[in-house]
């Protein structure tokens, strides 16, 4: 088993030997030196996993040292051992990047300590977390079998983010697999819980979440100010996973004022959830008030060309006042930037939304492309992926000049997303439209217990195509396969990221809600 490896730089490296004796005693490794010289000779000659550097050595100081150390290899835990307690020399070791430091004089706890946290720090954590994931196991196994309402059902999906999250950072395969079927339970329940409720949310027949066509009348419109400019960001497809991942890097730069969830509507697609947003409609209502703006599933051209349009309209019809405000749609990086460059004019509006397609279009391109789909080949690589693309976005440069202001900034979106593991057969005409998730049209056959049927779509709020069109929707994590070419398919999008359906992950999602630091 591989000890670990100490180095250890002081002048007067005499006075610990007492230290020295009893990590030796407990299975380190310690080399000692006595300047900064003799210090680097030995980094570079040999491995070391932990680095304790006096700051007052004569010739190189410590920090002269850590910076010669660091560019040799900045991997390795570095820890500055001073008598100075002066606040612009802690400064100045946190700039070197300094892992910690210690004042002396030093006792063999604080050493030990500071030992473990670095070298034992993985392992330490790992236990911890999986023994405390097994005793939420069961609580949490109960709690998802009561019989939750919509709240506690946004409840029990943050408790299993939170698990999902923190047990990614283990090497712990067994603790993963049985989270995946804790969540595979879950969305079975949840599944049964939308196909109980959600036709009387939609028609208001009972106190149900807030849903898509409400989110602006409930949440957004009471918190606007003519004083704060308010900036409403639409990520779209952003799953609530994918959202706390990027809240880590907001609020380098925001304080966070309320984090919430709202249900998306059904279908679980842009199509129908965004629509539903900005217009404050629902589906049919659109169709009817509309019907030249709203587009079915096999109408020709684009679905939300008319975004704009609906978010003014809903502006006069709901909100009843005259506000300044901008809609913009930003599809490539192109367009990212060019919002950058003409911010400052945003700040006359009283309400500025930018939908950012982004995330849309990683889902797909996982679906379509090989490089994608090898990068984001399970849910840690997609969430790693979405944040490597947001720390490198205009989107966050936006943000950050954002946080100089007095603003007020939300981030939301329209739907998540689900990795679709199981074919459900499904036929239906020519006309059926293609979504993995949901299908809509005439005579539909498919197998009962794998979805949600919607016999007449004006129950839940949906255009109706023909006299005899339904609403099917995959339920947990099944997608729809047509039985021509069947294993072609089956094998071409299983594992992919899918929208539409009823899952968790597609309808409960984030609406945050932040100010500058």
């Amino acid at each position: 088993m591989h000890k670990t490896h100490i180095l250890w730089a002081d002048d007067e490296i005499e006075f610990l030997r007492p230290h020295i004796l009893l990590l030796e005693e407990r299975g380190y490794r310690v080399k000692t030196v006595n300047n900064g010289n003799d210090a680097v000779e030995a980094f570079q000659s040999e491995q070391f996993d932990l680095v304790f550097l006096d700051e007052n050595m004569p010739g190189k100081t410590g920090l002269e040292t850590l910076a010669i150390l660091k560019t040799i290899n900045p991997s390795i835990p570095t820890v500055l051992v001073t008598k100075n307690e002066e606040e612009h020399l802690m400064e100045d070791a946190i700039g070197s990047k300094i892992d910690d430091y210690l004042i002396k004089p030093v006792n063999p706890k604080q050493i030990l300590l500071t030992i473990k946290k670095f070298t034992e720090n993985k392992r330490l954590v790992s236990e911890r977390t999986s023994m405390a994931y097994q005793q939420e196991f069961r609580t949490l196994g109960m709690t998802i079998n009561d019989d939750l309402d919509h709240n506690q059902w946004v409840d029990a999906y943050k408790k299993l983010i939170y698990w999902e999250l923190s047990l990614q950072k283990l090497e712990d395969a067994g603790m993963h697999e049985i989270l995946t079927m804790q969540k595979s339970d879950a969305n079975a329940l949840f599944s049964k819980f939308i196909e109980k409720n959600y036709v009387s949310w939609i028609q208001n027949k009972k106190d149900g979440p807030i849903q898509s066509h409400q989110l602006f009348k409930k949440k957004v419109f009471p918190v606007l100010k003519s004083e704060q400019p308010t900036f409403f960001f639409l990520i779209d497809n952003l799953r609530y996973d994918q959202w706390k991942i990027i809240n880590d890097v907001m609020t380098d730069y925001y304080r966070l004022e309320e984090e919430d969830a709202y249900y998306s509507i059904l279908p679980t697609a842009t199509q129908y959830a965004r629509n539903a947003i900005f217009s404050g409609l629902t589906p049919l209502e659109m169709e009817r008030q509309y019907p030249g703006k709203w587009q079915n599933d096999e109408d020709e051209g684009g679905k939300n060309q008319h975004e704009d349009f609906f978010l003014a309209d809903q502006i006069k019809r709901v909100y009843r006042r005259d506000i300044k405000h901008s809609y913009h749609k930003i599809l490539t990086l192109e367009q990212g930037k060019d919002i950058l460059d003409t911010i400052n004019n945003l700040m006359q509006n009283d309400l500025n939304v930018l939908v950012y397609n982004f995330v849309d279009m990683l889902s797909h391109a996982r679906t379509d492309m090989a490089m994608i789909r090898e990068l984001a080949n399970d849910e840690g690589a997609y969430r790693s992926l979405t944040l490597s693309w947001f720390e490198h976005s205009p989107l966050l440069e936006t943000l950050k000049w954002l946080a100089q202001r007095n603003v007020r900034v939300i981030i939301t979106t329209d739907h998540g997303t689900i990795r679709v593991k199981r074919p459900s057969k499904i036929v239906g005409d020519r006309n059926t439209n293609t979504n993995l998730r949901y299908k809509q049209g005439k005579n539909l056959n498919y197998n009962g217990k794998e979805v949600f049927v919607i016999k007449n779509p004006h129950d839940a709020q949906l255009p109706k195509l023909h006299v005899s069109s339904s609403f099917v929707f995959s339920k947990d994590d099944y997608f729809f396969v047509y039985p021509n070419n069947y294993n072609h398919f089956v094998n071409y999008y299983n594992g992919t990221f899918q929208h539409g359906g009823i899952s968790l992950e597609e309808m409960i999602i984030p609406y945050a809600v932040y100010t500058p630091k």
